[in-house]
């Protein structure tokens, strides 16, 4: 697509769910080591919209198959009620980077960390994971 003399390159579209009044956005750069396993299974209380800047992530959100993200690749998850399972680092031998957008219900976290007892009783949620 063209834009005065600016070629821009549309790399993913979502719909997202309407915005409340009183939600506020965050960017932020995440740096995972080499192997990094990323956080643990979470959610966040409203939508992320992501960018690969370099490496390769294992990402995988509730109801959907685990798949890698590459450099030059964006992602996006709805936030809500979804669980993050995987924002992994795909690679052993070298650090990945990513930069994401995400936008924060009001009065709410932006990051809440999903309990062993809730995993449990939503795993008929979880999509078959390779080699498992």
């Amino acid at each position: 697509m063209k834009m005065g003399n600016n070629e821009i390159e549309v790399l993913d579209t979502a719909s997202p769910p309407a915005l409340p009044a009183g939600s506020h956005v965050m960017t932020a750069t995440i740096a995972l080591p080499p192997g990094d396993p990323g956080s643990p299974p979470h959610r966040h209380s409203g939508p992320v919209f992501g960018y690969m800047l370099e490496g390769e992530m294992i990402f995988e959100l509730e109801g959907e198959p685990e798949r890698v993200i590459k450099a030059g690749e964006a992602f996006w998850e709805p936030g809500g009620d979804v669980i993050h399972y995987q924002a992994a680092n795909n690679l052993a031998d070298r650090p990945s980077k990513f930069v994401v957008v995400m936008v924060c219900a009001p009065d709410q976290q932006m990051l809440v960390l999903v309990s062993p007892e809730e995993l449990d009783a939503r795993k008929d949620r979880r999509a078959p994971r390779p080699g498992a």
